[in-house]
């Protein structure tokens, strides 16, 4: 017997007066016969779930893109990165540079690295009682090398500390007062940044014909337009801070809210900036030694170890090696610490 029966109304197709009797729910649905399935839109309006699909009535669980990698897989670029952003490279920076420090004051080491011995002359790393070989004039390249650290650090330190000293006075006032003040100081900052500040102190070591410490004095004033632009810029962003609104309310003086209020807040990227000009006024300074201007030739100092050593490269290049290496690390260490200070002070503004 035909599951389905027919009936046609008059005016109607066939087709319309089709009924479907619905099969019993435990039939199989592939045994099913095709006018017992729902229409083609019903079924495209309602898609049947998928066995490979999760169900959509529970929530789905979110997956990483990507797996993190252990630390000891990273590639080796990575590696070097992440150790030398680290604390362990912050301690080895330190380190170097208060060695550099102690090592530089203490005075017996320029007056043995100075001892001549002519009839030596130049001799090659590994002689006995040489370990680094000695330079044209017989001294000892690993005493001499040693000794310069006096001048690579006293130097760089006086000329950081007097450029940020200046940069205080005048870009606090130029931020502070405003007006003609700050536009008349502004104007002359400017006007000095258009200059170069290497071939200016060249020219006037040159002219001057002074010592180590004219060098100093020099690079210190041409340092200190960078600085007083730099507090300038940071003093203003806090200018209008609600607790220097309440230090005017207070009628505090001047001197007293620069002081006590604004100069703590720009205190770190004080600190950062010192840092970096101590970096950049060791180049500085060992370029003008290495050129022959502000230094003696008999001075221990690491821009004339390389100017002295050009002549002694295939009899010795420890002479040329040494000091080159020493002004490459403890420039990068002063950038380490002054980079570490920045990301502390940024860390502690968020």
């Amino acid at each position: 017997m035909s599951d389905t029966t027919q009936t046609s109304a008059p005016g109607q197709t066939p087709q319309d007066s089709q009924v479907s009797v619905p099969q019993p729910a435990s039939q199989p649905a592939a045994t099913q016969p095709a006018t017992a399935q729902p229409s083609a839109q019903h079924h495209a309006a309602s898609p049947q779930p998928n066995a490979s699909q999760p169900n959509a009535l529970q929530p789905a669980t979110l997956q990483p893109a990507t797996t993190p990698r252990h630390p000891r897989l990273l590639p080796m670029p990575a590696r070097i990165r992440r150790a030398m952003s680290g604390s362990w490279a912050m301690l080895i920076a330190t380190l170097i540079l208060l060695a550099t420090a102690v090592i530089g004051l203490i005075p017996s080491f320029n007056s043995q690295a100075l001892k001549q011995d002519i009839v030596l002359g130049t001799v090659p790393a590994g002689t006995d009682g040489h370990i680094w070989g000695t330079d044209a004039l017989g001294r000892d390249v690993f005493m001499l090398t040693i000794a310069g650290a006096r001048t690579a650090i006293a130097g760089p330190v006086v000329i950081a500390v007097g450029a940020m000293a200046i940069g205080l006075v005048f870009g606090l006032l130029a931020a502070y007062t405003g007006g003609w003040v700050d536009w008349l100081i502004s104007r002359v900052v400017e006007l000095m940044l258009s200059l170069p500040t290497l071939l200016l102190a060249i020219v006037l070591a040159g002219l001057i014909g002074g010592g180590y410490w004219v060098n100093v004095l020099v690079f210190m004033l041409l340092y200190a337009p960078y600085e007083i632009r730099l507090v300038r810029s940071a003093a203003l962003s806090h200018l209008h801070d609600p607790f220097l609104d309440a230090a005017r309310l207070l009628e505090l003086s001047p001197a007293h809210i620069l002081a006590r209020h604004v100069f703590p807040v720009i205190r770190p990227v004080v600190g950062a900036a010192m840092f970096l000009d101590m970096s950049n006024a060791l180049v500085s300074l060992s370029s003008l030694s290495f050129l022959g201007l502000g230094i003696s030739p008999q001075a221990a100092d690491w821009g004339r170890q390389l100017s002295d050593a050009r002549d002694q490269l295939f009899n010795n290049p420890m002479t040329a090696i040494a000091p080159g290496i020493a002004i490459i690390v403890v420039s990068v260490a002063m950038n380490i610490v002054g980079d570490w200070i920045t990301a502390r002070a940024d860390r502690g503004e968020r």
